[in-house]
């Protein structure tokens, strides 16, 4: 059983319920056809009780919504013996060095080849389930065309104190970027609310202050190549498309991106999770990991 529980704020006003709904939970909503299901089985409520899918949204609406495992034509993760490059392995997590296209955990129209589904075939379900089954071991994401490292917890201990490091800031993440244009600063903060896009439920935007979450990014210049500029990203929240909003509304969008950018520039996303700082959730001890930037960012570095 999945219980989400939504606020809908000001972004969202007078959208549908079936399609508020399937933008707010793009991961786990499969269509719009799948809200439908649900409201008319009852497991949907706005403000307590249930409502019609053409119900409107307005500011300050509490959404629920209730997804059972058997809501899915397969709750269950298939295995599958895709090899993965592990950084470290121990009784509590895993890091893994995630290739560029490979998607974390499956979604609607993307059910195999995940990390999820190399994970289940290489434990046989030693895996924490704070996440549901969808996404067994799952504590935080990297998007499907971003690479590099992503943790894994193995028991739900060290799920929960790894995604308190991540909820209190108290973990580093250091990305790797190419970026278009020559960014004019060595250094700077950037700092611009996150929220859902009204179009496109895959999508988000920068919004006005106080209308969405909020977000923070250190970016510091490694190197001006031409008209491309590589930077170094330092997340301080960790908001969806997070880094690549940003870069984007300060006027450098990360080359080849297809949503917010131009995918035509570069083969693939040119973002990349170089390294992790973290605390061990058992023993408390830091780790740190880190991995090489990819070949093709090379020229530029």
């Amino acid at each position: 059983m999945s219980i989400h529980s939504l606020s809908v704020d000001e972004a969202s006003r007078d959208v549908r319920v079936d399609v508020y709904v399937a933008r707010a939970l793009p991961d786990d909503i499969p269509s719009r056809m799948f809200v439908k299901k649900m409201i008319e089985a009852g497991q949907l409520t706005v403000n307590g009780r249930p409502v019609k899918a053409q119900y409107r949204v307005v500011p300050g609406d509490q959404v629920v919504v209730d997804i059972k495992p058997q809501d899915y034509p397969d709750a269950r993760i298939k295995p599958e013996d895709v090899p993965l490059d592990i950084l470290w392995e121990d009784d509590d997590l895993i890091a893994v060095n995630k290739p560029s296209g490979m998607s974390v955990h499956p979604a609607a129209g993307n059910y195999g080849g995940t990390l999820a589904n190399a994970l289940v075939h290489r434990l046989q379900g030693d895996l924490s389930d704070i996440n549901g089954e969808k996404r067994p071991g799952i504590v935080h994401r990297l998007d499907k065309e971003t690479s590099g490292i992503i943790l894994v917890a193995k028991t739900n201990f060290a799920h929960a104190r790894l995604a308190k490091q991540f909820e209190e800031h108290t973990l580093e993440k250091k990305y790797i970027a190419l970026v278009e244009g020559e960014v004019q600063f060595d250094e700077g903060i950037v700092e611009a609310e996150i929220g859902q896009h009204r179009k496109y439920h895959d999508m988000r935007c920068i919004v006005e202050a106080g209308e969405g979450k909020a977000a923070e990014t250190y970016y510091q210049v490694l190197k001006r190549v031409g008209r491309i500029t590589s930077v170094a990203l330092f997340p301080r929240t960790g908001r969806t498309h997070q880094l690549r909003l940003h870069m984007r509304h300060i006027g450098h969008p990360i080359l080849g991106d297809e949503k917010y950018g131009n995918k035509g520039n570069f083969p693939r996303l040119a973002l990349h999770a170089q390294a992790i700082f973290f605390q061990h959730p058992r023993n408390g001890k830091p780790l740190e990991f880190s991995v090489p930037v990819p070949a093709e960012f090379m020229p530029y570095l």
